[in-house]
């Protein structure tokens, strides 16, 4: 599971950063990426990573500012053409459907795949065996949500040394066994699943947060996340523009980051004041003076979701 960068600036883009896009990439859990918010040029963004947009699944809207959205119609029509043909569902908050109605009808764009529309106004938004997306209301100009990703934890390894000591060798039994059914080999030994099976492995949580003030909201959003994706429009010094413009600091992000006991927090959505990454040093240092382990987003890179342990926990 890995986050990938492309768009990191707010409201319009520059020559050195593109507007807001994330790819949450989910390459050995579902063999597909998910993406958050689709700035204008995304499609272009695209073409310069690794992603193919025939593996984009589910992309989810944060609010309907155009730097968060006018690049979804070009690259729905475009994923047509680069081999997607499997089902595409996009969510986001009420007024989504009516845009891309509008947009896809006038221009006669032809969409060769399923596509859903999913509006909504917060809870859990999807559910399968392997994840579920919850969202939930942010304080913004208009009505901006948060995403929380939560991997479902999966069954521990087997301890294959125990079972050969059993004498079972590998074959159905194993299966049973990690599905926590006990079982009793050809020589009439029982196996209890309980003995042989490690502690589950807990699923990952990635909390993708839209343009916000510092709320109520984002807490129950990034609880106890593995990885905390949220904005920093400005640094600490312009704290009353920000609070002008419903947007955060890098030092509230940390500081909810903090509250929440997050492991790990990634700082994007940065004003064009700010035009290369030496100028938005600052912002890090201040977030990492109240949350030591943040991050700045930069476009074109990867960064790995990992999964919380005893022993990696830097919060604990």
């Amino acid at each position: 599971m890995e986050i990938y960068f492309l768009g990191t600036n707010a409201g319009v883009p520059t020559l050195q950063r593109n507007v807001t896009s994330v790819a949450l990439r989910l390459l050995e859990e579902r063999r597909s990426f998910w993406m958050f918010d689709c700035g204008e040029g995304t499609q272009h963004q695209v073409l310069r990573s690794p992603l193919r947009l025939g593996k984009l699944e589910k992309l989810f809207i944060t609010h309907l500012h155009g730097d968060h959205l006018f690049g979804l119609p070009g690259l729905l029509s475009s994923r047509g053409y680069q081999g997607g043909t499997g089902p595409l569902t996009v969510y986001g908050p009420p007024g989504l459907k009516a845009y891309l109605d509008i947009s896809l009808s006038v221009s006669q764009s032809r969409i060769p795949y399923p596509l859903e529309i999913v509006e909504h106004s917060g809870g859990l938004i999807f559910e399968d065996d392997g994840f579920k997306v919850e969202a939930g209301l942010l304080e913004h100009r208009i009505d901006s949500y948060g995403y929380r990703v939560t991997e479902k934890d999966s069954p521990g390894n087997l301890n294959k040394e125990l079972l050969m000591s059993y004498g079972l060798k590998p074959g159905p039994l194993y299966g049973l066994l990690k599905k926590g059914q006990d079982v009793t080999t050809e020589e009439g030994v029982l196996i209890r699943a309980a003995e042989v099976v490690n502690a589950p492995k807990r699923g990952r949580i990635v909390t993708v947060l839209g343009d916000t003030r510092p709320c109520q909201g984002t807490l129950p959003l990034a609880l106890d996340a593995d990885l905390i994706i949220h904005e920093a429009t400005f640094g600490h010094d312009l704290k009353e523009m920000a609070h002008q413009y419903h947007h955060s600091t890098a030092r509230q992000a940390a500081e909810l980051a903090r509250d929440a006991g997050g492991r790990e927090l990634l700082l994007t959505h940065f004003s064009s004041r700010y035009t290369t990454q030496e100028e938005l040093l600052p912002l890090l240092a201040e977030a990492q003076e109240i949350f030591p382990q943040t991050l700045l987003a930069e476009e074109f890179c990867t960064f790995p979701v990992y999964r919380r342990t005893p022993g990696n926990d830097p919060g604990k």
